[in-house]
């Protein structure tokens, strides 16, 4: 397969690389919206800024220029930006005849919408999905296990995903759930979030059970209401990938409630990542859609009031422990 990933952050790179670590010999081209860039990690052979010391295999190859023409010649395109630029790549390939998956999670700001929402709105022709769940960029390029999601529910572009990624150390399953794959992603990283904060003000392993038990029955309810399936949130974009993103080390959502934990103020906190945090961005989006929907979910509510600065991290424990007993 020819497989181009657009996009040169951490996890465009990492996909990559496993797409052209492939048993099957695929050829993958990253590509990079700045020239100089691209041209740095095509000579040094691995990315610089986002995964240091890991080398591209020999099948990948980095490029900068029209991103719609290396698309046009592709089997397979993977669009590896964060969510706030998806709405323009998706415009860019409207004319595109290739299998489209998207690896960003979250709902777009100011619209609220879920990327396959946006895709609808913009390029309803495209044949696109979600390729999704629990994964660390640095363990995908290290060939470390891992299982993802190919969320469509467009046939090819679950049978084109699992052709270019499944092999020994990442195995991908099919879905036909886009809406619970992406609910699930944008939940997670505000989850995670609170549960940063939780660890950092050493409430005890107690509480991060509670919370992130609570937390999956906030995003199960978000979901249905949504109109995705109860199964979803029990697997790998659901449960796995909230259990991932909130007590994995390597994650950047949790590690913003660590820090807010410490005291920092948000600006802090972000500015000390280098990456997007994308729960930070995302909080205020779930929030105005589970509104929208009548659906409660009052950890979310609290991280967005929190990072608001209308909450401290101290109060944010003592608003959910007062509420009002009720039944699981």
């Amino acid at each position: 397969m020819k497989i181009v990933v657009l996009g040169a952050g951490a996890w465009g790179t990492a996909i990559a690389i496993s797409g052209a670590s492939h048993a099957a010999g695929h050829a993958v081209t990253l590509w990079a919206r700045d020239a100089q860039q691209a041209a740095a990690m095509q000579a040094a052979r691995h990315n610089q800024r986002y995964l240091p010391g890991l080398a591209f295999p020999p099948a990948l190859q980095v490029l900068a220029g029209d991103a719609c023409a290396l698309a046009a010649d592709a089997d397979l395109v993977i669009i590896g930006t964060p969510m706030a630029a998806l709405r323009g790549m998706l415009q860019r390939l409207k004319d595109c005849g290739a299998p489209i998956a998207w690896l960003c999670k979250g709902f777009e700001a100011g619209t609220g919408l879920m990327a396959h929402e946006v895709c609808a709105e913009v390029a309803p022709q495209l044949v696109s999905g979600a390729f999704s769940g629990p994964s660390f960029a640095q363990e995908v390029a290290r060939a470390q296990p891992t299982a993802l999601v190919a969320a469509s529910r467009h046939a090819r572009v679950r049978e084109a995903l699992v052709a270019g990624f499944h092999g020994p150390a990442l195995r991908v399953y099919a879905s036909e759930d886009i809406v619970g794959v992406e609910v699930g992603g944008a939940v997670k990283n505000v989850l995670a979030i609170a549960t940063g904060l939780c660890d950092g003000l050493q409430l005890g392993l107690n509480a991060r059970a509670a919370l992130i038990t609570r937390g999956l029955a906030e995003m199960t309810r978000l979901g249905l209401a949504l109109g995705a399936r109860t199964d979803t949130f029990m697997g790998l974009s659901g449960l796995g990938d909230l259990v991932l993103t909130a007590t994995g080390e390597l994650s950047r959502n949790r590690r913003v409630g660590l820090l807010l934990a410490e005291g920092q103020s948000l600006q802090q906190a972000v500015d000390s990542l280098g990456h997007v945090a994308e729960g930070v961005y995302s909080a205020r989006t779930v929030v105005q859609r589970a509104r929208a929907a009548g659906v409660e979910m009052p950890i979310a509510e609290c991280v967005l009031a929190l990072l608001d600065g209308r909450l401290r991290a101290a109060e944010a424990v003592v608003r959910l422990m007062e509420r009002e007993p009720t039944v699981e």
